[in-house]
């Protein structure tokens, strides 16, 4: 667990091949010195940092919310598969992740998050295809957190289909993503910019996973 700018972390790549980088990048909200087209042009070179920082037949995995300013929706798949095509990666799958329940309005933030994995030289054949939609986030250790359930699913497949058994995490918040991989055996590096987060993260445990 390292306390510092997971920018810099990711400029610093090439990554070994063994590591995945799954992380969730800060919304505007949490960068407001940006601006919003500052932190627009931010978001898009940082994702494509993220995937040009991993090994060409390793996996970049991004768990985004939409957000919802001036009456307009922010696509923040679309910011991510921007900066992937500027690193040369593609897309290998993209998951909705059910934030509500199905009929439930919500209002800011959609009731859906996204979940995209790319990478520039892995391939997945079709019968290697798991659900699209994933209907609950789950556990949530704090309100801006990767949901546990998907962080499960991402264990499940680098585990099953990728030969990444570390994660790094940027910017990883109190460290849900790092807690669960450790859980499944997996190493995890976090970079946290918060001294305070970083704390947490340090010493964040789950109860016992679902698999």
């Amino acid at each position: 667990m390292v306390c510092g700018d997971g920018v810099e972390h990711l400029r610093r790549g090439q990554f070994p091949a063994d590591q995945a980088v799954v992380t969730s990048l800060p919304d505007a909200s949490e960068l407001p010195a940006l601006g919003f087209e500052g932190w627009r042009d931010w978001f898009v070179e940082t994702a494509a940092l993220a995937c040009a920082a991993v090994a060409g037949e390793a996996v970049t995995i991004f768990f985004q919310t939409d957000v919802k300013r001036d009456g307009r929706w922010i696509d923040k798949a679309h910011l991510v598969l921007a900066g992937a095509d500027r690193a040369g990666a593609h897309l290998l799958w993209h998951k909705v992740v059910c934030r509500a329940p199905p009929g439930i309005t919500t209002f800011g933030r959609p009731a859906y998050a996204h979940l995209l994995c790319l990478s520039r030289g892995l391939r997945l054949p079709p019968g290697r295809s798991s659900p699209d939609v994933l209907p609950r986030l789950g556990e949530m250790t704090w309100a801006r957190a990767m949901g546990r359930e998907p962080c499960e699913a991402v264990a499940r497949f680098l585990l099953s289909d990728t030969g990444c058994r570390t994660v790094v995490d940027p910017f990883c918040g109190v460290g849900t993503m790092l807690a669960v991989a450790n859980a499944h055996g997996l190493d995890a590096v976090g970079v946290e910019l918060s001294p305070k987060r970083a704390e947490r993260a340090r010493h964040l445990t789950l109860g016992p996973l679902t698999g």
